[in-house]
């Protein structure tokens, strides 16, 4: 059991997979193909996995936006870098401002939140850093954002559960 909870904590620290391929692969039971890559569904109760994932994903979203600051800061000190940096940081912000001000929190949180390719807790991390949002406003909109993710997800594949066993008949 605990092999499978490290698993999921693993799966979800994977960028551009976190807790929406982790939440199928503990709810699910029988073969997952996630990239070429064959694993076996756990088949555990899902509260368990949702809460291990979304957890997880929480964690995640604030240990990536708390590093790539460092991460910055220190890559400032090349005059190369700052000055790229400088120019596409204002720019994107001149652009996106508005919107950030109007939207900031739950903008970022519905990023994080929808269960799509290319979002999630490293890019919202990312696009919350560079647009400027504060270090708490994004965790309170990680904090929104994993959550609302981890719903749809655990409802879609719950709700593919069921479809799929409607489908088959059973003997």
């Amino acid at each position: 059991m605990l092999a499978k909870i490290l698993i999921l904590i693993l799966v979800t620290f994977i960028p551009a997979l976190e807790l929406r391929a982790s939440i199928p692969l503990g709810i699910l039971s029988g073969q997952i193909n996630i990239f070429s890559l064959r694993l076996q569904g756990f088949g555990l109760n899902f509260i368990l996995v949702f809460a291990i994932c979304v957890i997880s994903n929480i964690i995640l979203g604030i240990l990536v936006y708390f590093f790539l600051d460092k991460f910055v800061k220190h890559l400032m000190h090349l005059k190369l870098f700052a000055k790229y940096y400088n120019r596409k940081v204002k720019k994107t912000q001149k652009k996106i401002g508005p919107y950030v001000e109007k939207y900031g929190t739950l903008g970022i949180s519905m990023f994080i939140g929808l269960p799509i390719p290319g979002s999630g807790s490293y890019t919202g991390a990312l696009g919350a850093y560079l647009l400027g949002l504060g270090y708490k406003k994004f965790i309170a909109a990680n904090i929104i954002g994993v959550i609302a993710a981890g719903v749809i997800v655990t409802m879609l594949t719950l709700t593919g559960i069921g479809f799929f066993q409607c489908l088959i008949p059973f003997n």
